[in-house]
């Protein structure tokens, strides 16, 4: 799993903005990619509709978020309708971002686990929290700290 000071993996996946890469992401600045289990678990709501919540602070400071699950693009587009998502949520039904990160799932081999990487405009990871619980505030605010943000 790459950690703080590592160059972050790049990824290329279908977004429901599009197809995008990682480093593509960066040209306007820090990045906050959060894995999640799956669309519409009470728990995965909280995590996006926690990632909605701070979307416009993240924006004004030049970052940007986009969101990472095996689900797929269908499902992807319900969700974001669903919880009003304006960051991309990106598909990786092979899961192979999750691997590059190493956040699959241990108990379910076909999703990857909930997890946050902050990563700088350099491409260097600057903030972990994996795993992430939706209901952590200090593992929330440390992305937020490694975005920019003042708490």
């Amino acid at each position: 799993m790459p950690d703080v000071g590592d160059k972050a993996p790049d990824f290329e996946l279908d977004t429901t903005k599009g197809r995008a890469t990682l480093s593509d992401l960066l040209d306007s600045g820090r990045v906050l990619v959060a894995f999640y289990t799956e669309d519409s678990p009470p728990s995965c709501s909280t995590e996006i509709a926690t990632l909605v919540d701070v979307y416009e602070p993240v924006r004004e400071f030049g970052g940007e978020i986009v969101a990472v699950s095996a689900d797929s693009m269908l499902s992807h587009r319900e969700f974001a309708t669903q919880l009003h998502v304006p960051f991309a949520l990106a598909s990786d039904s092979a899961l192979e971002a999750a691997q590059a990160y190493g956040v699959v799932s241990e108990e379910d081999t076909k999703r990857s686990r909930r997890a946050l990487f902050v990563v700088e405009q350099d491409g260097t990871i600057s903030y972990v929290a994996d795993p992430f619980s939706p209901n952590s505030l200090a593992q929330l605010e440390g992305a937020l700290r490694a975005l920019g943000l003042e708490l």
